[in-house]
């Protein structure tokens, strides 16, 4: 695991590049570090886990075509301590090895070859998500919807008394829909409420996030208690 120097004055967020192909991390090491990000590298899964535990990172960029332990288990192993924005990077196409790395608990994914600066952008706007939706109905915190509650000012979500676990992509679109329960999401509007009106990509990795967050919280799509789907037009809170 290799650690950059820390910059001369206080850096806006850590960044862990988890990368085998070293001249690949160093590179985006050296950009992430003249954009004023703290950096460290792993080259290996098992390095990448440690180094998530031991440096607490904001952000992982994790290649999914990682040799021993794959992306996949290194992001599903992250994700059962950890709350970081995850970035896949991956070489390959398939969506379906796209799906599954969103599905496992990553929050956004960009495909090689990919622009160094597009990635770094990409940084950028996990790092301002923070919670505009929450700012903007500040004066509601909390929205009940029966057992489910959804704390947005202590940015928690309790199913029955018990605390959900749930990533921040995740935990960002519940509180988006639950903040305008009467709305009808389509998948660009919550792209653009959660991940920014700037990024391109594949908009049904929203249908990703969104079964996952169901899953999470025991919500048949068939009968849905919490998070209903709005048939040609995206999602909404509340009962089916």
């Amino acid at each position: 695991m290799e650690v950059s120097s820390t910059p001369p004055h206080a850096p806006t967020a850590r960044v862990l590049v988890i990368e085998d192909e070293r001249a690949l991390s160093s590179m985006i090491v050296g950009y992430l570090s003249r954009a004023d990000y703290e950096t460290a590298e792993a080259h290996t899964g098992l390095e990448g886990v440690r180094a998530v535990r031991e440096q607490a990172p904001d952000v992982v960029i994790l290649d999914l075509g990682l040799p021993g332990l794959d992306g996949i288990e290194v992001c599903r192993q992250i994700r059962t301590f950890s709350d970081c924005y995850i970035i896949v990077a991956t070489a390959r196409t398939d969506e379906i090895d796209t799906l599954i790395g969103l599905s496992v608990g990553a929050d956004d994914y960009i495909t090689k070859p990919f622009s160094v600066r597009e990635l770094v952008a990409r940084v950028q706007t996990v790092l301002r998500r923070p919670r505009t939706g929450t700012r903007a109905h500040s004066h509601e915190p909390t929205w009940v919807f029966g057992d489910l509650r959804v704390d947005s000012a202590g940015q928690q979500v309790h199913l029955g008394g018990t605390t959900v676990p749930l990533t921040p992509t995740e935990r960002d679109l519940l509180i988006a829909l639950a903040s305008r329960p009467t709305m009808a999401f389509s998948r660009r509007q919550l792209i653009d409420e959660i991940w920014s009106a700037g990024w391109f990509g594949d908009e049904h990795l929203v249908d990703v996030h969104i079964a996952h967050l169901r899953k999470k919280l025991g919500d048949d799509p068939e009968s849905s208690r919490y998070i209903v789907t709005v048939r040609g037009v995206g999602y909404r809170m509340g009962p089916g």
